[in-house]
This record gives structure tokens, C-alpha cells and sequence, in this order.
């Protein structure tokens, strides 16, 4: 499902297996009412994956209300997603609709739901219980037609053993778990990110660019601790900065740069003035990529060309001069259906 329009979510760029079954979930549960628990690192989409359930089922055209629940002490969460009477408390001079009563009929999404107070998890519970809401200093409820997608960063299995989450509000939420991967461990979709926020940002300050292969290894390499995100933002500078039109290894970040240690990087042999080839650093790099693609996609060449953003001639071209194409398949079939052309 790789997707190189500039208008669509970045975390639908990208052909790697993991983020397959994630689509299909999405799709899947999208017209459905069940909650959701959505984990995965910082930046790595979760706020998109909500977003597009959400936009993909029958609520599409009602409310979807984001909440940040790390962003507000406990008193001002609990008013503001549950709402408050007038004179509730010291500065409620007047009666306030929370984010459920907002949402009714559509989608509330809140983040960072790890990070709520556990008085106010109960409070939570609750209303995924019995369907309503009290708003702080009223005395009755509300009946809501809401539906709840959580996320988090924490590993809430864990903070309920340490007694800092509810059990029953975690089983609550997790009706439908997702779980998001590093963009370490889909490497694969890193040069369709770039090829995507390049030609995004390209557009956005009309300055058309290039990246060269020499600045593709660092970034192929490079582990990504804020993931997509990350991707998106770094970029984003580097068109910015950029003066020639083209992206080059010195126009990476240092911090980029220094990552690739020597353990990661290949060793060529030194010529006779004790210098690195560079082309013979490039052959290794793209020879890995070739590898990654032609695992990814189970020995199929049309489908690494593509994820690799190359012709399907161009790869068999670039595998023929390969002189050991058993080091780029695991399997003996694979790289027969590789020789064979």
C-alpha cells in the first residue's frame, strides 16, 4: 500500500508487512463501536491511526475530539472531559460542556491515557460502563453516544502490575489492541517516507530537491528514535536550508551523521593513499536494500522495485551484476527466481 500522494497521512506510506496488517485492521474496526487501545513509541502515528478509524466508520461526520491527558493536572482533566457546573469549584463561573458531551455522536480520542491519575481512571471507567456523564458539581447524569479510542507510550500491562493503572479499566480499553512498530523495525518504508515529505515539503516552499544515494544510506541507517515524526521534521529543515537543489550527506544533521558508528557501517578496503572507495561503500549499502526489499516481498521483483522507487528492469539489471546473488535471498527458491529472468 505504498502511497506517494502529498495528501494523504503519512502512516500510510509504506509497503512493509507489519503496516499491512495494520490497515487492515483499521478498515476492519472502523465501523464498529468498540474501543480502542492504540500503543506503540512516540511518533510513530497514533493520533493518525485514531483519526482514521474515526474517518473511515459511520461517525465520519461527527465530532473527533483529541485530548492530551498528560497535558492538564487531574482537577482540570476531569473538568474538562466530563464538564463542570457553575460555582463547582473556585474560577467555575460558569457551567462548561465537556470533551464527551462535545463528541457526542462521534469519536473522542484520548492520548497519553497511561498518564491519568488513577482517581480519575474510575471516574473513566464508569463512563465506558454505564454510558454518561456527571460533570463536576451537577446532580445527575448525562446518557453519551460516544466512541473511545485511547493511546499511549507505556506498557499499561506493566503499570498495572505496579499498581499505577486499573485492571479493569485497562481490560476495558484493550477491546481492540494496536499496536504501532518503531520505524526501526520497518526499515524498509524509511526511503518511501523520505521520497513522501521530500516531494511534500518540495511543493509546500517551491523549492524542488533531490536526495542523492550517498545521503539515502544515512538516513536508511539511522535508527529514528522519534519515527516518523521525526522523519517529517528533519526533512522539513533540510528543505528549508538547502541551496543547490539536491541533498548531499553534508547537508544531514550531525547528530545523524555521528549514529553511524563503524560497527554499522561496511569496511571496504583501503586503496593504495589509505582512502575509502566510496562506490564500493554505495555497491554494500545498496546491495542491503536490494537484500531488504527481496526479503520484504518473499523474492518477488516487481514488488521490491517498487518499494525501492525503481523499475523492475532497473532491479534485475542491478541483481545481474551481483556476483553472488545468493547473499542477497535466504532461500534456494528465491534466488533461482531471481537468476531467472
Amino acid at each position: 500500500m505504498s502511497m506517494s500522494s502529498t495528501n494523504i497521512p503519512s502512516l500510510f506510506v509504506g509497503d512493509h508487512p507489519l503496516m499491512q496488517k495494520i490497515y487492515g485492521m483499521v478498515r476492519r474496526v472502523a465501523n464498529s463501536d468498540a474501543t480502542v487501545l492504540i500503543t506503540g513509541e512516540s511518533g510513530t502515528g497514533k493520533e493518525l491511526v485514531a483519526r482514521s478509524i474515526h474517518n473511515l466508520g459511520s461517525r465520519a461526520s461527527q465530532p473527533f475530539v483529541p485530548i492530551n491527558c498528560a497535558a492538564l493536572p487531574e482537577d482540570l482533566l476531569e473538568s474538562e472531559l466530563f464538564g463542570h457546573t457553575r460555582g463547582a469549584f473556585s474560577g467555575a463561573v460558569s457551567s462548561r460542556v465537556g470533551m464527551f458531551l462535545f463528541a457526542d455522536g462521534g469519536t473522542i480520542f484520548l492520548d497519553e491515557i497511561g498518564e491519568m491519575a488513577v482517581s480519575l481512571q474510575a471516574k473513566l471507567l464508569r463512563v465506558l460502563q454505564n454510558r454518561e456523564v456527571r460533570p463536576v458539581g451537577a446532580d445527575r447524569s448525562t446518557a453519551i453516544n460516544v466512541r473511545v479510542i485511547t493511546a499511549t507510550n507505556k506498557d499499561l500491562a506493566r503499570e498495572v502490575e505496579k499498581g499505577t493503572f486499573r485492571e479493569d479499566l485497562f481490560y476495558r480499553l484493550q477491546v481492540i489492541p494496536i499496536h504501532l512498530p518503531p520505524l526501526r523495525a520497518r526499515r524498509s518504508d524509511i526511503p518511501l517516507l523520505v521520497r513522501h515529505f521530500l516531494e511534500k515539503n518540495s511543493q509546500k516552499y517551491s523549492s524542488p530537491l533531490e536526495i542523492s544515494d550517498e545521503a539515502m544510506v544515512y538516513l536508511w541507517e539511522y535508527d529514528w528514535p522519534g519515527n516518523v515524526r521525526e522523519v517529517e521534521n528533519l526533512i522539513e529543515r533540510m528543505v528549508v536550508l538547502s541551496d543547490n537543489g539536491r541533498i548531499g550527506p553534508e547537508d544531514i544533521p550531525s547528530h545523524v551523521r555521528s549514529f553511524i558508528s563503524e560497527k554499522k557501517l561496511p569496511h571496504p578496503p583501503l586503496n593504495d593513499d589509505g582512502e575509502v572507495n566510496l562506490r564500493e561503500v554505495l555497491e554494500q549499502f545498496e546491495g542491503r536494500l536490494i537484500d531488504e526489499a527481496l526479503r520484504r516481498t518473499n523474492g518477488n521483483r516487481t514488488a521490491a522495485a517498487h518499494m525501492l522507487g525503481l523499475k523492475r528492469t532497473t532491479l534485475v539489471a542491478k541483481l545481474r551484476r551481483k556476483k553472488n546473488f545468493g547473499t542477497l535471498m535466504s532461500s534456494p527458491e528465491s534466488t533461482n527466481d531471481i537468476l531467472a529472468s
